[in-house]
């Protein structure tokens, strides 16, 4: 069970979007307004008041840093001399910390147009400063009525702004994760939120004019901002408002500088919200990969730096420890000037016992190595190939041992290969990685006959026979008289299509598996008539299994999976201007369709082959009878 609180607000999202600000105003029955608009906005503060027109009552420029309460009572004396009846805020969180404290007086409606990512639009908390202490408090009242982002705006945000206001941003999704209120829906906002950030921050940095790399970062934001308006936040938040109200810190600084220290502080009581993040980052460990992020980026990285005396981190922990508020790790004295102690002085904090060693560089040096490989996919293919495989090394914590035992399963599955049997094959097969291949390339043309996998026992150049033979040969099995057409989705016959068929025998076994055989059986090659008919006889299939004498045997009995495929014959159709279509067709009814060993089975093959009474056509009984239309398209 768990409770999600969505704050109610009407997002415009875009590029350019400042310009509908008069029609949100219109919409809100807006006929009075105060524009509110620090230094940093006033461009946009200028355009928006030409654009108000006769709307505008009256402008406020100086919106002022934790939000003074004597800045708000000089704002809201406009507001009543001048009969505002709607407050528009543009600017980062001081012009929207003002905007919010005007509601909470007045319940003015409030229109915010973010410059930064501060995200606090997205909230119903309001932070007030007053006698050098800062406090908040939660009011539906503060809630924006609208929220106007535009990419555009964030384009002029200097760099260190930027990035400094993006970490504050994903201080509210990570606080979010361990909050005491934390839920799935927050969970997964959260989590999104820190991963674009992490992208988009580095790119901001290289390139300030990156609309992409903008616009994630505003999208995040936003995400960021709904956290902290859902749940509670915890002992970063708590720090940050205690530096910033009481020292004059500079707000986002701050929280760019405090946060990997808090993480690391509540690391040991908040272990899976840091396996979270720390996933989220594709790193071993949470509070040093967000600390290594910053320190990638030209961001203060110590309290020092922004202004805080050594000789003030004793009164800081003991304001930020004088009353009590949820938080994952119980809450003291000395572990909080500790905390602020590593801030003030900017050092790495120490990864948790265990945490493996943190390999992203490695890895980058093996992807950089591939950079100057011609062929563009192929760089693309073995880089994420790369990635992948060091990923997963990491995140099963592999062993020697066991590193060298799937070395030496590999080089057995090598070894027992040959030109009649795939080991490899086989073992894409059961890893079901040949039917994830088999459906990204043949199944994006709904309308024609689903593929399946090609399978380890198809040879090239099967022998040409003519329609109506039998590829029986009087082994034994149900006789099954086949009638297949091939034709387009529109049901245009497909003539002299060359149609591929191949199965087992009835004891589960291709011609190529018995060395005894004279010549291919139960395999041949046919063109279709004028129609695009395809007529033959064979044997009914049965259910058998895959070669499970070598290594990919001994992994499904290491897992307890049986070997069996269902039921099928193979079925490959060629013709030149069309997709080649590689499938298989199951007999309804049979054993394994809900089981099959390499996962081939789709429910458009399932087919009927129908029991026949009385003789077939040339006496023999019993009989079955398969009868299948082929729809495939043009290349």
């Amino acid at each position: 069970m768990f409770t999600y609180t969505a704050n109610p607000a009407r997002v415009v999202f875009g590029s350019g979007t400042l310009a509908v600000v008069p029609d949100e105003l219109q919409r809100l029955g807006a006929s009075r307004v105060l524009l509110v608009a620090g230094k940093s906005a006033a461009e946009a503060a200028d355009r928006t008041a030409d654009a108000l027109g006769p709307l505008l009552a009256a402008r406020f420029g100086e919106p002022t840093m934790h939000t003074p309460v004597e800045v708000t009572e000089r704002a809201l004396a406009l507001v009543v001399e001048h009969s505002v009846d709607c407050v528009v805020a543009i600017g980062g969180g001081s012009a929207t910390g003002l905007a919010k404290a005007l509601a909470l007086r007045t319940d003015i409606p409030q229109v915010i147009v973010p410059t930064t990512y501060a995200g606090s639009e997205m909230t119903p908390v309001v932070g007030q400063t007053e006698n050098g202490r800062k406090t908040t408090q939660s009011s539906p009242k503060v809630l924006p009525e609208v929220v106007v982002y535009d990419v555009d705006l964030t384009l002029g945000l200097p760099v260190p702004t930027s990035l400094a206001s993006g970490v504050n941003a994903m201080a509210h999704a990570v606080e979010a994760l361990y909050s005491a209120e934390a839920n799935p829906i927050v969970d997964q906002l959260a989590l999104a939120a820190i991963r674009l950030l992490a992208a988009a921050l580095p790119r901001i940095a290289a390139d300030p004019s990156d609309a992409d790399a903008r616009t994630d970062a505003l999208r995040a934001a936003w995400l960021a901002g709904s956290c902290l308006g859902s749940v509670g936040m915890g002992l970063h938040h708590k720090l940050c408002h205690t530096l910033g109200g009481s020292f004059g810190l500079p707000h986002a600084e701050t929280h760019t500088i405090v946060l990997p220290h808090a993480m690391a502080y509540n690391a040991p009581n908040a272990r899976e919200a840091m396996r979270r993040i720390a996933e989220a980052l594709g790193a071993p460990d949470a509070p040093t990969a967000v600390f290594d992020l910053l320190a990638s980026l030209p961001v203060p990285r110590s309290l020092a730096e922004i202004g805080l005396a050594e000789g003030d981190l004793a009164k800081a922990a003991e304001l930020a420890t004088a009353a009590p508020y949820p938080n994952p790790r119980e809450l003291t004295r000395d572990g909080i000037e500790e905390l602020l102690r590593h801030a003030w002085s900017g050092t790495r904090p120490v990864p948790a016992e265990g945490t493996p060693p943190d390999l992203r560089r490695l890895t980058q040096e093996v992807v950089d190595s591939f950079a100057g490989t011609p062929d563009p996919r192929l760089r693309e293919l073995l880089s994420e190939l790369v990635r992948t495989l060091h990923s997963y090394v990491v995140r099963t914590d592999l062993t020697q041992e066991e590193w060298e035992y799937a070395i030496g399963f590999l080089t057995r599955t090598g070894q027992i290969s040959s030109d009649t049997r795939q080991e490899f094959i086989l073992l894409s097969d059961t890893l079901g990685v040949s039917s994830v291949v088999d459906v990204l390339t043949n199944s994006r043309t709904p309308d024609t006959t689903p593929s399946a996998v090609l399978g380890p026992f198809y040879v090239e150049g099967p022998p040409e026979t003519e329609q109506g033979a039998d590829l029986a040969e009087g082994l034994p099995g149900t006789p099954l008289w086949t009638d297949v057409q091939v034709t387009e989705p529109d049901g245009t016959p497909v003539p002299d299509a060359v149609v591929d068929v191949w199965q087992s025998n009835e004891d589960g076994f291709y011609d190529v598996q018995l060395p005894d055989l004279d010549g291919p059986v139960l395999r041949a090659r046919f063109r279709t008539d004028a129609e695009g008919r395809l007529r033959f006889w064979t044997i009914v299939p049965s259910a058998y299994p895959i070669p499970d004498d070598g290594p990919v045997g001994q992994m499904l009995t290491a897992v307890e999976r049986h070997p069996f495929r269902a039921p099928h014959v193979h079925f490959m159709i060629a013709k030149p201007g069309y997709r080649t279509l590689v499938t298989q067709l199951f007999v309804r009814g049979g054993d394994y369709l809900d089981s099959d060993t390499v996962f081939g089975v789709k429910d458009g093959l399932i087919v009927d082959f129908a029991e026949r009474t009385g003789p077939a056509p040339d006496g023999r009984e019993p009989w079955r009878r398969l009868e299948f239309t082929f729809r495939v398209t043009r290349a």
